[in-house]
């Protein structure tokens, strides 16, 4: 489908109609906005959480798309055959991931549409709606700025604001750095404003049902507000115009778990869960996205990630991953510096590992992950690192690593796969000592910062793999670790991965006069303002 005025004038026959969402299945738990009359600020709500699901979900056009070609490959997170022209982004999946983020934006701005059409009375019941939809907003939208660089925002998705009028709805390039200081001011306000929040028992129900992500918990949305600013915080610590706030802040979050709640435990993870395959809930498109038939490479596993897992047998190895049909149970990975033609021989053999189907790919109970412990006690170990408090540091850094086991072990747990392997053994509180313990991930063998550092960098890195991907590549740019060798592609001006992605053709072609004022930065060879080692 060809996709015009991306940015600002996204899904305009949607937005001009008198309903606003458009999705054509809605899980069963949530009316579809699209079969009522008139939409209303609770399910405008739901439509602008559903708007984007099959990019938090792990589905078909993410994954297959977006992901398995691009990212997957930047990470090392899989193995693939090399192949000319590789390091260039393909528009079918930037232009996927822009388009469905512009589809969200034109859905939150309807959402500010229909709330702002209320009654003072009325918004004041309804404020909390408005301020949890901020925060996914925001979360989704540092995603698109950790990719793209400068990315239209503050003017964009107004088309239904303006009554139609698409020449006033062309959106200007907001400033990345300035986009990070808006969000951080706001998710500030926004973490002391839900401090004082109730809500009625009417409307609290109302909540429960219409809010798929955390279930209508003002508590857990506290937790997600405050975690994010720790994630945003701590990306663009080593900024100099960030380098104070980053201190400051991320201090006083952590130094305040009763003011500032943040995730703590599994149990606390911000995710989409899902309850039944049957709804619009589900995973289903995790297996086409990374399994499909045909030699895709989309779950084949990469030789740095096998190296290590191996060498120092990582609990989560036969749960993440599974050997190759032919491999006598040995977990081998694609050497990305090796010819095409040996990478080819050693798939053709059935040497190469896979993620584990039962867990990943056809466990449709897959959640959709957003924000989880492990995650936070490794920005923790960061911080902690950073100012010289080691004690804690090392506290927060094991603690995620058996996190992130236990978060593994979480999804063997509800998987519903059939007709592949085995469902492996979940790992033990042993074989998790005993990793800590080895040579290459023990804290106490580190001796300087720097190698402690490199420590936090690997365990983000095998949590994240390819569960969360865009995090994963955020952070392997922003720390420069672990370091990836990839085959030098000299027939083409790209000659290894990008550093970040450029902005989508139709964007450029419908949005011509903004694009112009940066496109001058937008290369792929443009690091982040963050990327500053």
């Amino acid at each position: 489908m060809k996709m015009k005025k991306i940015s600002s004038l996204i899904l305009a026959g949607l937005l001009l109609g008198a309903v606003s969402c458009k999705e054509s299945d809605f899980t069963d738990s949530y009316a579809d906005p699209s079969k009522i009359a008139a939409t209303t600020v609770e399910k405008q709500f739901t439509g602008f959480l559903q708007s984007t699901k099959d990019y938090i979900l792990p589905g078909y056009t993410n994954y297959f798309v977006a992901l398995r070609t691009s990212i997957n490959h930047y990470n090392q997170v899989t193995g693939w055959i090399n192949d000319s022209g590789q390091y260039i982004p393909g528009s079918s999946g930037t232009e996927a991931v822009w388009f469905n983020y512009y589809n969200m934006l034109a859905q939150y701005r309807e959402l500010q549409k229909v709330y702002n059409s209320k009654t003072a009375a009325e918004q004041a019941d309804r404020k909390f709606f408005m301020t949890v939809a901020t925060i996914y907003l925001y979360d989704q939208t540092e995603r698109m700025i950790d990719l793209f660089g400068a990315i239209p925002f503050t003017e964009a998705g107004m088309v239904s604001i303006k009554s139609g009028d698409y020449a006033n709805s062309l959106a200007k390039f907001d400033d990345p750095q300035t986009l990070y200081t808006l969000m951080l001011d706001d998710l500030k306000s926004i973490s002391a404003e839900l401090n004082t929040t109730t809500i009625n028992a009417g409307y609290l129900k109302s909540f429960q049902t219409q809010d798929f992500v955390n279930k209508g918990d003002l508590t857990a949305w506290k937790r997600y507000n405050n975690s994010l600013r720790l994630r945003m915080l701590n990306r663009v610590s080593a900024v100099d115009a960030f380098k104070s706030r980053s201190a400051s802040e991320m201090a006083e979050i952590l130094g305040n778990a009763t003011t500032y709640p943040i995730v703590t435990t599994n149990d606390q993870n911000i995710q989409i869960n899902v309850f039944s395959v049957n709804s619009d809930i589900n995973s289903k498109g995790f297996q086409g996205g990374i399994a499909s038939d045909g030699g895709w490479f989309g779950n084949t596993a990469g030789k740095k990630m096998m190296d290590f897992m191996n060498t120092n047998s990582d609990p989560r190895l036969p749960i993440l991953f599974e050997p190759g049909a032919n491999a006598a149970g040995k977990y081998i990975g694609i050497d990305p510096t090796a010819t095409s033609a040996v990478q080819t021989a050693l798939s053709n053999a059935g040497q190469v590992a896979i993620y584990n189907r039962y867990v990943t790919s056809h466990n449709q109970f897959f959640p959709g992950v957003i924000i989880n412990a492990p995650e936070v006690n490794l920005i923790k170990a960061e911080y902690y690192l950073r100012i010289g408090n080691d004690a804690s540091a090392k506290l927060a850094y094991e603690t995620a690593i058996s996190q992130s086991t236990k978060f593994y072990n979480g999804i063997l747990a509800v998987s519903n796969a059939t007709g592949v392997n085995v469902a492996p053994a979940p790992a033990t509180d042993a074989s998790i000592t005993a990793y800590i313990a080895t040579d290459a991930v023990n804290w106490d063998k580190a001796t300087s910062s720097t190698a402690k550092l490199g420590l936090i960098a690997t365990q983000k890195w095998l949590h994240y793999n390819l569960v969360q991907p865009y995090e994963n590549w955020a952070e392997t740019r922003r720390l420069d670790n672990p370091t990836f060798t990839f085959q030098v592609d000299n027939a083409n001006n790209q000659t290894l991965p990008p550093v970040k992605w450029t902005i989508p053709s139709n964007e450029i072609s419908y949005n011509t006069t903004n694009y112009s004022a940066v496109r001058d930065q937008d290369k792929l060879t443009t690091k982040l303002f963050w990327d500053v080692k």
